[in-house]
């Protein structure tokens, strides 16, 4: 095999980076990365022992076995938003649930660390929307047939402001088919 016909390492790290990016748009990533996040302090903190000089301080709590289960939920919470993306409102509630739960069980939620994380996690997950056949271009550049490749261009004596839809260039209006709704990533 010759130099020129093997694959070069940034070609493949690029060909992983696009395959890794076509499956993050496909699901609540980021919701399900904070709520997976959130689990590990909830999990971890009311067990930990905390030394300040020959001081040792002991986190663990009489629900240690209740934060060790919120945890662990969340967890899979957060896999389950990655890879049942279609239970993504359950999960997402599940998560906001058992964080708020967590402030009581497990030491303020982990001293308020994994109660946000979990929290927001949640609420990306629930708000999240997977996005529609149609809306594969950019909003900038309509397909042909599209709201405005029909529409008449401006007048003359029209300038910008003029309230004509061309002369909006921030992607929320209802021309462009996005009302200001746009997917991260």
């Amino acid at each position: 095999m010759s130099a020129d016909t093997r694959p070069r390492l940034i070609e493949t790290i690029g060909r992983k980076r696009i395959t890794f990016r076509e499956w993050r748009g496909h699901r609540p990533y980021w919701g399900g990365l904070l709520t997976l996040l959130a689990g590990f302090p909830i999990m971890y903190i009311p067990y930990a022992n905390l030394t300040i000089g020959s001081l040792t301080v002991r986190m663990a709590t009489t629900a240690g076995a209740g934060s060790l289960i919120i945890g662990v939920l969340l967890v899979v919470l957060g896999l389950t938003m990655w890879f049942q993306p279609a239970s993504r409102v359950f999960a997402g509630v599940a998560a906001i649930l058992l964080s708020l739960v967590s402030l009581v069980v497990s030491n303020f939620g982990a001293f308020l660390i994994g109660f946000l994380l979990g929290l927001i996690g949640g609420a990306l997950g629930v708000s999240w929307a997977p996005a529609k056949a149609g809306d594969a271009g950019d909003p900038a550049r309509p397909e042909k047939g599209g709201p405005v490749g029909d529409a008449e261009p401006a007048a003359s004596g029209a300038g910008a402001g003029s309230g004509r839809a061309l002369d909006d260039l921030s992607g929320t209006s209802p021309t462009y088919g996005t009302n200001g709704r746009h997917r991260a990533g």
